[in-house]
Parts: structure tokens; sequence; C-alpha cells
């Protein structure tokens, strides 16, 4: 079976909404997880905010929720259109299942976690995006992918390189994840509550 192709198809008629897609980005070890986990139970009585769940091919883990697929059978559903969008990054295929668009042309908002590299594309296919960088100091990060058992010398060595990728990346929101899970928690929920108390807005 043939790879999947590097970017996901895009072709839409007009940008689809008039949800809105919010976008959590950055460094590996800059703490996505843990905040988006609080953010989504905060949000757990809030129908209108969805996070849907990645497809990865790769097993998941207590440190990383997901749904698995093989590699064949991932190509498989990026050929049957299974996706709304899908990226590669650190040898691995992630994906974000079809339904987020319904949900996007339902008025919701969509929050997920992205490669930053498949941000421009998705600013063209979607009405409203929201880029959210979550990031930390180099030694920070260092520190939290050492910690991180499935972590070689290797991988947390590519996965802090590949950051550098992405010194000219503009988020529309920036939140420095140095301190306690949730105050960086609050800050996202401001994004999404649109008062942005504490946030740093980049435009």
């Amino acid at each position: 079976m043939n790879a999947a192709p590097a970017q996901p198809p895009l072709m839409v008629s007009k940008p689809i909404g008039p949800g809105r897609l919010v976008l959590v980005v950055g460094p590996s070890g800059a703490g996505k997880d843990t905040v988006l986990a609080g953010t989504k139970a905060a949000c757990s009585s809030s129908a209108g905010i969805v996070f849907p769940r990645r497809v990865v091919t790769r097993s998941a883990s207590a440190a990383e929720d997901h749904d698995t697929l093989a590699d064949d059978a991932f190509d498989h559903a990026v050929g049957n259109g299974s996706f709304a969008f899908w990226w590669q990054a650190h040898g691995l295929k992630y994906g974000i299942r079809r339904s987020a668009d319904d949900d996007v042309r339902f008025g919701r908002t969509i929050v997920c976690n992205v490669s930053r590299g498949i941000v421009p594309n998705l600013r063209m296919r979607y009405a409203r995006v929201d880029a959210v960088l979550i990031t930390a100091p180099v030694d920070v990060l260092s520190a939290r992918l050492a910690d991180r058992a499935r972590e070689t010398g290797g991988t947390l060595v590519k996965r802090l390189e590949r950051n550098d990728a992405f010194t000219e990346f503009r988020a529309d929101y920036v939140i420095e994840n140095t301190s306690a899970p949730e105050v960086a928690v609050q800050m996202l929920l401001d994004v999404l509550s649109s008062t942005n108390e504490g946030v740093t807005r980049r435009r």
C-alpha cells in the first residue's frame, strides 16, 4: 500500500465554520497533554466544547491517551477520508477524525493538540482558527523529557532539536507553562472563554 501523502487533503469550497478550531501546539515536554487533560475535565459539562481523541500509530500509555492504528491501517483510513486532518511527526502519524468537521459546522469549539507544521493549512481549511502555544524554557523541557519513560537519549535530543524548526512560528496565544499545571489550565480556559486574562495574544 502506498504511504499516506505528506499533507492532508484541504480542498473545501469555503472554509469550514461557524465553529472554532483551537489548536494546542508546542515543543515536547511543554506539558500539553497535562494542560489539555485538566482543561477537558473543567469543560466536562460544556457541550459546545469538544476534545476529539487523536489517532496515533503508537500504543497509548498513561502519559498519552489516544486511539491507536497500525501504520497500514492509518494509511487506509487516510485514503478513505476518515480524518478531518492528519500529520506526521517524530516518525509517527497522527490524525483527528472526520467528525471534528461536523462539530465545527454545528458551531462547536474543537480543542486538539497538533503539530505546528500543519497550522497554516488548517487556517485555510477552517473559518475560525486560534493557535495556542504552550511552551517552557529549554532546561525545563529537557528535564521533563528526561522523566518520560518513553524517551531514550537519542529521541530526547531529536525532540528538542525539532523545536528549532519552528522559530518563526507565530501563535495567537502563548502560555508559559512553568508553574503549577492548574495555572496553565486556567489560561487555556481563558482562551476558550475569550476572556484571555493572563494570556499573551500575538498578532
